[in-house]
């Protein structure tokens, strides 16, 4: 009797057991539960309400998803074929933009999955986010994939360490600094002259009675020689070295650019697939010989003969300094500020790579397609070079200063066709902007290239080529000094702008002292975004020598 009692009490204690372990899976899994219509419904309505009680809507969130199938159906609607010659390129690039600014107006609440961002292209507001106010707002992280990119350098920084980071490199990026970059820059850009006019003559001899001129698809020659010069910013004197390293950055972001086109799920670059595999083998190959190098240069560097110091003191006119070198001083000058570490200069190195090679020449691309759609101001620009440089003199720094019309069709390059067609901000606190109540969190979402193009601001013109509306200068160009933003505003702006405007100026004046140039027949305007603004379908453009 006992031994049954005792039986059914154990038997009792089991059930227990399990009524309590089925509760505490149904309280975890409602729980749960709560969270995700917390998360993915109710927090997404009350964010509705709130700005629909400001005058504020848009396209109705969908559950998880948000307005994402929309936005992808635009995109691939827009991107499916070639538009016309046309400068008119805000439906193709940010089709979802000017679709729902014709139904909601220009600021209205989109949802990315379950994040909204609010559209904001007010100039003044704009100024405000990036300028009078912007402590109370801070950078988007990137995409995983574009924040291995990039690297976890100044672009991504945020707070003091930036501003630490930033100063210290700054120096570096002052104009008077990259001039003394020129006769290497122009060397750079004469040898890839050199390449294609010998395509020209051997083109005239194998095609006699014609005259002597080529198809090349500039887009690789001009990345070939952006990463050739932005490797010299950054490397200086280990150039070679500097070189072999970019390389496998090259190769690095070929198959990060696929991915990110071919990812389906978050978690799929952590997966050992083939792709991913020579991904990480290819960044564990950068960092180990990054770290090589600057352990090599620190060497140098700290053994440098005082007598050397001095020579190279005196030829401070003649030598700019690399970026390497700079960040690798400071690091040698505060032995104890845990600022900047040997993997900090590596992340930076990374980072002026990725942006510096694609952001010039994807500028370069653009200004060379808009002069070839636009003879009158190519041959402006060369009377104007021919005038200032002569025929075949590598342009000085007096001269690149001097061409004011050829600086003013590049920044017409970079108001039609930013690097950049919108960028993102988030709040970091409740704000009131322009009237609104903006609550912490809010993504706030510029497109610029809406503002670029926006005729309120640019006159009914907007969407044409036309360099001399900046013959006044940038601030003057529009109705509003804030209109024009190609490398960003305030403190974050692109601390690389210089380089890149004296790169394209330089670059572009040596071509039009060397040939004629116009589109190819089998050229097809098609802008498209994949991080940055590039022609879809390449830019093959039929050079003449002169």
């Amino acid at each position: 009797m006992d031994q049954e009692e005792e039986n059914r009490m154990m038997m009792m204690g089991m059930m227990k057991g399990r009524i309590w372990v089925n509760v505490g899976v149904l309280v975890v899994a409602f729980v749960l539960v709560a969270k995700i219509v917390v998360q993915l419904w109710w927090k997404p309505r009350k964010i509705s309400n709130h700005f629909s009680k400001q005058g504020i809507t848009g396209p109705p969130y969908h559950f998880l998803i948000g307005n994402m199938k929309e936005l992808v159906e635009l995109m691939i609607k827009a991107s499916s074929q070639p538009m016309p010659f046309s400068h008119h390129i805000l439906p193709r690039v940010l089709p979802f933009y000017h679709h729902w600014k014709k139904i909601y107006g220009a600021t209205y609440l989109v949802w990315f999955g379950p994040t909204p961002r609010l559209t904001i292209a007010d100039p003044n507001l704009i100024r405000e986010i990036f300028s009078t106010n912007s402590e109370s707002y801070e950078k988007y992280e990137s995409h995983p994939l574009v924040r291995k990119l990039e690297g976890n350098g100044l672009i991504s920084l945020k707070g003091d360490l930036w501003a630490h980071r930033r100063k210290t490199i700054s120096p570096i990026f002052h104009l008077e600094n990259l001039k003394l970059m020129i006769p290497i820059m122009g060397k750079s850009v004469g040898q890839m002259l050199d390449k294609w006019s010998l395509m020209c003559n051997n083109n005239n001899s194998s095609n006699s009675g014609s005259g002597g001129k080529v198809e090349i698809e500039v887009s690789e020659c001009f990345q070939n020689l952006t990463e050739e010069v932005i490797t010299r910013t950054v490397f200086g004197s280990s150039f070679h070295a500097g070189k072999k390293i970019f390389q496998l950055q090259a190769q690095q972001i070929l198959f990060a650019a696929q991915s990110f086109q071919n990812v389906s799920f978050p978690a799929s670059r952590f997966l050992p697939t083939k792709r991913n595999r020579m991904t990480w083998k290819l960044d564990r190959e950068i960092e180990e010989s990054l770290m090589t190098l600057i352990s090599h240069r620190k060497h140098c560097l700290i053994n440098q003969p005082p007598s050397l110091e001095r020579d190279n003191a005196d030829q401070s006119q003649e030598c700019s300094k690399d970026l390497l070198e700079v960040l690798i001083k400071s690091c040698l000058n505060n032995p104890l500020n845990p600022r900047l570490r040997e993997s900090d200069i590596v992340e930076e190195c990374k980072s002026f790579f990725f942006a510096g090679k694609h952001t010039t020449s994807n500028l370069l691309v653009w200004t060379t397609i808009l002069l070839a759609m636009h003879p009158q101001w190519q041959q402006l620009a060369r009377d104007e070079v021919l005038r200032i440089c002569g025929a075949r003199d590598t342009p000085s720094k007096q001269h690149v200063s001097s061409l004011k019309t050829l600086t003013m069709i590049v920044y017409e390059a970079l108001r039609l066709y930013p690097p950049v067609v919108a960028t993102i901000r988030r709040t970091k606190k409740d704000v009131d902007l322009g009237g609104l109540n903006i609550k912490q969190g809010t993504e706030l979402l510029v497109p610029i290239l809406a503002v670029h193009h926006d005729p309120s601001l640019w006159g009914s013109n907007a969407s044409e080529f036309n360099p001399s509306r900046f013959s006044l200068g940038v601030a003057r160009a529009a109705t509003h000094p804030t209109a024009f933003m190609p490398f960003g505003l305030g403190s974050r702006q692109c601390i690389g702008q210089n380089l890149a405007l004296l790169q394209t100026k330089l670059a572009m004046a040596m071509i039009l002292q060397r040939f004629s140039f116009e589109l190819s027949p089998n050229y097809k305007h098609a802008p498209t975004v994949l991080m940055l603004l590039y022609p879809q379908f390449g830019a093959p453009i039929i050079f003449r020598t002169l």
